[in-house]
């Protein structure tokens, strides 16, 4: 039986890695984020441990200690914790010595430092591949001229956000850019899209051009939906093949209920 760590922020893709990870035979050491991963998870794992995001030393002598060879990231992770103050030694030197704190910039530097002490960084998504989304619509609805218009905007915006490394989520309204995703994430944006351009907003939502599957894979769901859903929007395109949706059919099903159109593009 192989022994895999995984990292889990929030949300429901570390429940989903831990499900097939298990049905594939491994065994999963679990380090929970505090105040970030769903303290239901730990029912999951073989072994859990739960961290703050600045305890790397601590880490370190876990991986160790249980012997970890090769380690996954998954789940929501708040950004702005990296502008705060505190952590050990390590967290601090390895924090201070980046160009910048783009996501991508802090992964290499994980990535690098898990090396050294011969730990694999490996993608979540071999063990994820039946959520990665196949081009076409999902909801019932369809897109009409406009909404289409809209949708290759946001699209065209999205990418460009993405590729900057500032956000992959564009929220637009008849022909215009309400709202563009930053260090907040994707539901407060879905949340600034309708005070700003009131409902019937289109959200999209992109990988990046050079998406990393090892580290922070879009990924939308439910709790998406909801979201959508209660702040009046008429739809989503979300881009296919680089990006996940959990619990797909229930998404949908609520989708369909509320009258709002799904796209894979």
């Amino acid at each position: 039986m192989t022994k895999i760590g995984l990292i889990a922020g929030g949300g429901t893709l570390p429940f989903e890695f831990l499900r097939s990870a298990r049905q594939k035979g491994h065994k999963v050491v679990l380090f929970a984020l505090k105040e970030m991963a769903d303290p239901e998870i730990e029912k999951e794992a073989a072994k859990t441990y739960w961290l703050d995001i600045n305890q790397y030393a601590k880490f370190v002598f876990i991986l160790f200690k249980e012997n970890i060879k090769q380690l996954a990231f998954l789940g929501k992770v708040k950004k702005h914790v990296v502008f705060q103050d505190g952590g050990d030694e390590e967290y601090k030197k390895g924090l201070g010595g980046l160009k910048d704190k783009k996501d991508s910039t802090i992964f290499q530097e994980i990535r690098s430092r898990l090396k050294i002490i011969g730990v694999e960084v490996i993608p979540g998504g071999q063990y994820l591949s039946h959520l990665l989304l196949q081009k076409g619509p999902l909801s019932k609805a369809v897109f009409g001229e406009n909404g289409k218009r809209d949708v290759i905007m946001g699209y065209e915006a999205a990418k460009k956000m993405a590729e900057m490394d500032i956000g992959q989520t564009v929220i637009v309204k008849d022909g215009v850019i309400v709202a563009v995703e930053g260090i907040e994430g994707t539901d407060a944006t879905i949340v600034r899209g309708r005070e700003l351009g009131g409902p019937g907003c289109v959200m999209v939502k992109v990988a990046r051009p050079r998406q990393d599957m090892g580290w922070d894979v879009p990924t939308v769901g439910p709790e998406t939906m909801i979201k959508l859903m209660e702040n009046g929007y008429s739809g989503i395109a979300v881009e296919s093949g680089k990006m996940y949706l959990v619990e797909k059919e229930r998404f949908v099903m609520m989708a369909d209920a509320a009258g709002i159109v799904v796209e894979a593009l």
